[in-house]
């Protein structure tokens, strides 16, 4: 089953769900609907009023949120105005991470985006964290808060919190900005709290010289006698071994054309393999003499020093890993990085400081993973975005005091749209070109 069959069979399921709750009018008081959009929603929402005690410092937070957010609008707008030039004159094919199912933020549906609890969950607290945000400095700049729910629409897509309309429509000013700003100042500083914390645990892990054969070289012995990479070697000739330094041991008394008989377990299950040695290639290691088996090894400790590396590029460092599913899950696990984000073979190769060690260092990069890229999409200065409306204020509020008021709304809507605009080429581009070259193929 595609992706596409999995994605019209949970819409068809969604729908028909949809459908029986509205017609039975089940759950009235806590269901309505937005269009195709299903909310559930409680209107016990009183617990914000606590944070009221905190208003002056939750407020100097927030006014730090709204400079953060400023530096991250203009940081997007610029990716986006730097790149739809490139993407116009070098345009990529609909595939691989420009497949238009990577364009749906969907677990299972976009490649990047695995279905485990630690996806999931990781999503759900990135939209509480959100909307949170924004509910409590509403309440600290005294607009009244309706409700609050979750919006479901085939998966759970968003959470909202509802405030007077009213009340937000008499903010001006600072206490507006604070109160839309909120949301992308949580995410993005919850973000960066979580790839911190799962730098400091990947740093407890240990790693071990477990001989893990990553992988066979085509057409040398060990892929000619059927050895699956992920294995572990546990024996050579019959002698056991625990290390890679004890294989290299054996393997430095052999000789080209020699047999020699493996044991390697891969899932629990043994199984043995003759390999008749070849000689080493030039490319490797031409110069030893001893008998070649065609395996590499996973290397825990270069994987950890590699993200320590990364780590050590400070506030940087989560933007690299913004790319990391990508590179594990499109593009053949080049960095490594896989082990950080899902149940991987080579979590053998490492020495666990507690149990569920590698489910909480997964939790926390999916939930710093979303947080961060929730909260800088957001910050993008477009209309019905929360960076939209904090540019919408702050251009009303600046025409306001220079008696321009009449001409606020074309300046917002102008650069609302346009950066729309900059956005969907972004988007749609790989697949205009692609449609423009099988028409003209056709033609």
């Amino acid at each position: 089953m595609n992706w596409l069959q999995i994605l019209l069979l949970l819409v068809a399921a969604y729908l028909l769900i949809a459908y029986y709750i509205r017609e039975r009018g089940l759950f009235k008081d806590h269901v309505m609907f937005f269009g195709p959009i299903l909310a559930i929603k409680t209107e016990r929402v009183g617990f914000f009023d606590w944070f009221q005690k905190f208003r002056r410092p939750l407020r100097a937070y927030a006014t730090l949120g709204v400079l953060l957010v400023v530096v991250v609008s203009a940081f997007m707008t610029l990716a986006l105005l730097l790149a739809v030039p490139q993407y116009l004159v070098h345009t990529p094919e609909p595939t691989g991470i420009y497949d238009p199912r990577n364009l749906l933020a969907i677990p299972g549906v976009n490649q990047a985006i695995p279905i485990t609890a630690a996806v999931v969950l990781g999503l759900l607290l990135t939209i509480v964290i959100h909307e949170f945000g924004h509910a409590i400095l509403a309440r600290v700049e005294d607009m009244r808060v309706k409700s609050m729910g979750l919006l479901i629409a085939v998966v759970p897509i968003g959470a909202f919190v509802e405030p007077e309309e009213e009340d937000v429509e008499a903010a001006k000013g600072m206490p507006k900005i604070r109160m839309f700003g909120a949301g992308i100042t949580n995410n993005i500083v919850f973000g960066l709290a979580c790839f911190a914390a799962m730098f400091l645990l990947v740093g407890m892990a240990t790693p071990l010289a477990v001989p893990l054969v990553q992988g066979v070289y085509q057409d040398y012995p060990a892929a000619d006698a059927g050895l699956p990479g992920y294995s572990v070697i546990t024996s050579i000739n019959g002698v056991p071994v625990a290390s890679q330094e004890e294989v290299a041991a054996i393997m430095d008394g052999t000789r080209p054309g020699e047999t020699v008989t493996l044991t390697a377990a891969k899932d629990g299950v043994e199984s043995t393999y003759t390999l008749t040695l070849d000689e080493w290639p030039e490319a490797l290691d031409g110069d030893r003499d001893s008998g070649f088996m065609g395996v590499y090894y996973y290397n825990a400790p270069a994987v950890k020093e590699h993200i320590g590396n990364i780590a050590d590029l400070g506030l940087l460092a989560p933007l690299y890993l913004t790319i990391a599913p990508i590179d594990a899950f499109i593009q053949s696990n080049s960095q490594q990085l896989g082990i950080l984000l899902t149940d991987t073979p080579e979590q053998i190769a490492w020495e666990e400081p507690f149990p569920l060690f590698w489910g909480t260092v997964h939790l926390l990069f999916w939930t710093g993973w979303f947080n961060l890229l929730v909260g800088m999409f957001n910050a993008i200065p477009i209309v019905p975005l929360d960076g939209g409306y904090m540019m919408k204020e702050g251009v009303e509020r600046f025409f306001e005091r220079r008696g321009w008021s009449q001409y606020a709304q074309r300046v917002v809507a102008s650069i609302s749209g346009f950066v729309t605009v900059m956005l969907i080429l972004l988007i749609t581009m790989p697949m205009i070109v692609a449609a423009v070259r099988f028409v003209l193929t056709m033609g």
